[in-house]
């Protein structure tokens, strides 16, 4: 995926009649190249009790500080109410606005951008590439999105023709193609019983586990290392059987690769602003997939078609020098995943 967004930021390195030092400029001309680490205090620890023969056992649980190490390029100009007061960029920043089918400015735009973080003591990497080429009348864009704590990932590319109803607004329609896992696939299914139960016993067997019941005072649970890991059925059933489903889940998953999907998409864009007022909209719906009679496609999980749809809203308005109040953010719902940011707020300036 990578290799082909490469591939795709040098088209405009490959016109003719240029050096290739005054084509690698244009193309990154107004662009910015940032590099940030950020840290903070994470959980406070917390205490824990226990009594086990009538000793009592004491234990704190710590959990590590948050960071986030961020790196990135982009060139994106900024809408007008994007008022810049930051002085660098340092990965934390939520513009919103980048999600828009169209920018501020006509022709190429690209964003690059990756972010390891560690929350509440759990790691997740974030990662955001596109590159957006936006014309008189069309639009083509490649975007790749990564975001561990919604548990989503995809390639995206997308062909659509543009018309202007005013200065102000645009709709557009035109095709979709995903690169993605199998969402909707529950590997976790074939092991259920009639009773909605699974049998997580013999999945367990399956994945290596061994059981023990020579012993008549004490079942022994061990796992594909003979090492034991229980002694009885209720340290097995809570503490080490959802770890072995959480283990065949994602085996599994990864067994089955990326699947292609074709998409129709209709979207539409709204930009208006004034020092006073600014409302900055845009939408997506792919209401039909074309079926490709794949195992794991999407379709045999939702029994048919369905709607996946993308949003995003940036509201301000000042009703005098002192009050102001403002709204933004942006929705996505792919398959069976949603994931959203939002900031609502008002401001009141005193001279």
């Amino acid at each position: 995926m990578k290799k082909i967004i490469l591939i795709f930021l040098l088209i405009p390195c490959l016109s003719f009649g240029q050096t290739l030092k005054e084509k690698i400029q244009k193309t990154f001309k107004f662009s910015t190249f940032y590099g940030a680490i950020n840290g903070g205090t994470s959980l406070s620890d917390v205490n824990t009790f226990s009594v086990n023969t009538g000793q009592l056992t004491e234990d704190v649980i710590k959990t590590p500080f948050d960071y986030s190490v961020s790196i990135g390029v982009r060139k994106i100009a900024r809408f007008n109410y994007e008022n810049r007061e930051n002085v660098f960029y340092n990965g934390t920043e939520n513009t919103y606005s980048d999600a828009a089918n169209i920018g501020k400015i006509k022709g190429f735009e690209f964003l690059f951008e990756g972010d390891f973080r560690r929350v509440q003591g759990k790691n997740y990497l974030d990662q955001h590439h596109f590159l957006r080429y936006v014309a008189d009348d069309w639009i083509g864009k490649i975007e790749f999105l990564e975001d561990g704590f919604a548990d989503i990932k995809y390639f995206e590319s997308s062909q659509r023709y543009k018309y202007n109803i005013s200065n102000k607004f645009s709709a557009n329609v035109g095709l979709v193609q995903r690169l993605a896992e199998p969402y909707g696939y529950n590997p976790l299914e074939e092991w259920l019983l009639a009773n909605g139960n699974i049998h997580y016993t013999y999945l367990a067997i399956q994945e290596g586990y061994t059981v023990d019941f020579s012993d008549p005072n004490m079942i022994t649970y061990s796992d594909p290392n003979d090492i034991v890991v229980a002694t009885n059925t209720e340290v097995w059933e809570a503490l080490i059987i959802p770890g072995i489903l959480a283990d065949y889940d994602e085996k599994k998953r990864n067994e089955q690769g990326y699947k292609m999907e074709y998409s129709m998409v209709l979207g539409f864009d709204y930009y208006h602003y004034t020092k006073d007022f600014w409302l900055h909209s845009w939408g997506n719906a792919m209401p039909y997939h074309l079926d490709t009679d794949n195992e794991y496609s999407y379709h045999n999980y939702q029994g048919g078609q369905w709607v996946d749809f993308s949003g995003g809203l940036i509201f301000g308005y000042k009703f005098d020098k002192h009050l102001g109040i403002f709204a933004e953010g942006k929705y996505n719902k792919y398959w069976n995943r949603r994931w959203h940011d939002f900031s609502i707020g008002v401001n009141y300036v005193i001279f």
